[in-house]
Order: structure tokens, then C-alpha cells, then sequence
């Protein structure tokens, strides 16, 4: 891990999710642990930590995004993820969400329409050590009702 990823990691938790009334002590671990670098392309790592949704890809679907930290954070304290329970996370994109909820949660179900990106999660996760994180690919509408209740 690079150490200038770690700080900017640091500067993103208390710039841009802190200063957004989150105040969950697990959730700010997992985003102070997760490296977000990871979930994007090469070329985009220098972005990973800006407060704006990055584009990861280009579908059939039209084009996708890693949602900015500072949202995905007040959703996921919104959500109130114990350690034991389920998330579904739908649209995992390359997996970023799923990581983070995979520090939450006894489980996660990361639905993925897009092959390539259903891959890249599963390839990232995996490095990652998130073991408890099953990427499906699917369509998004429908849902994974499989693996309910979330």
C-alpha cells in the first residue's frame, strides 16, 4: 500500500465523510482500511480519493460510476449494517461498496449485470481478502431474492 494512498485515504475520511455527520466508528474503519485506489483503472488512481462519482466503464447499459465517498458513506450509516447480517449490494461495479460493507456485514451479495465488471470485482475482492463477498452477475432489476433476506 502505497503510504500517499494511505494518506489521502485519511484526508477523505475526515475532509469529505466526517464533515458529513458520519459517525458510525466501523464504518470510518472500513473506509480508513479499504483501499479505493483498487477500484479504479491504473490511470484513474490518482482520482480515487476525489469527492466526485469516477467513471469506471462504459456498458451496453450506458455508463457507470464509483460513487463518490462522502454519499456512499451517509447511505451506509443510514443502513445501519450489523455484523449480523446480509447486504445486498446492486450494481457493485468493480466492488468498492461491496469491500466496505464486507467489514460490516456477516455477508454480502454483490449483484453485477456488466461481465467485465463482475470479473474486475471478483479479481479485486478476492486480493483483497473480502471473503464473505459473493459477486453474482445478473440483472439489476431483479435482484438476487436467492440470497434474501437482507
Amino acid at each position: 500500500m502505497s503510504a500517499d494512498f494511505a494518506e489521502r485515504r485519511v484526508k477523505m475520511v475526515d475532509g469529505q465523510v466526517r464533515t458529513t455527520d458520519v459517525t458510525s466508528a466501523p464504518l470510518l474503519e472500513a473506509m480508513l482500511v479499504v483501499p479505493r485506489e483498487a477500484f479504479v483503472a491504473p490511470n484513474q488512481r490518482d482520482l480515487a480519493y476525489i469527492d466526485e462519482d469516477i467513471r469506471i466503464a462504459n456498458t451496453a447499459d450506458g455508463p457507470r460510476y464509483l460513487m463518490e465517498p462522502s454519499p456512499l458513506a451517509m447511505l451506509m450509516q443510514l443502513a445501519e449494517i450489523g455484523p449480523g447480517d446480509s447486504a445486498l449490494d446492486v450494481g457493485c461495479g468493480t466492488g468498492y461498496a461491496a469491500a466496505i460493507l464486507s467489514r460490516l456485514a456477516k455477508s454480502v451479495v454483490a449483484l453485477e449485470s456488466d461481465p467485465a465488471l463482475a470479473e474486475t470485482a471478483m479479481s479485486t475482492l478476492s486480493a483483497l481478502g473480502c471473503d464473505n463477498v459473493s459477486v453474482v452477475k445478473g440483472p439489476l432489476p431483479e435482484g438476487h431474492g436467492a440470497g434474501a433476506p437482507y
